[in-house]
């Protein structure tokens, strides 16, 4: 049995960008917290370490964007987290790409003193 995709007009969901030093993922969710769309910088075509650029991050958000915008999206929220080099370049992609930023959000998430980190890089 095929799983049949429900087509909902939803105008304001929430871009949720995870940027590391790999990759940059770009997940377009709804109010609720389910996911609508997605895309990485991997799924777009960029292998190996061609996907942590800012250009890599700009064409998956152009990418989730044209997505999201055949769901009738034009408002979105988004939320960036992690320390990677595609953060801004995602955002302005989304700017961009014609749908209406209410709000960013940096949840990069920050211990306050919890574990124990691990040893220096030697280069």
């Amino acid at each position: 049995m095929a799983k049949v995709k429900m087509r909902r007009n939803i105008n304001r969901a929430i871009a949720n960008v995870k940027a590391t030093f790999n990759n940059t993922y770009i997940n377009i969710a709804d109010l609720n917290g389910e996911t609508l769309c997605w895309a990485s910088a991997g799924t777009v075509g960029f292998k190996g370490s061609r996907k942590s650029t800012p250009f890599a991050a700009t064409r998956a958000a152009e990418s989730v964007a044209d997505k999201a915008k055949k769901m009738g999206i034009q408002e979105i929220d988004i939320k960036v987290k992690g320390p990677g080099s595609g953060r801004e370049s995602a955002i302005t992609a989304l700017q961009a790409a014609g749908l209406s930023v209410k709000s960013i959000e940096d949840v990069t998430p920050l211990p306050h003193n919890g574990c124990r980190p691990r040893k220096k890089r030697r280069v």
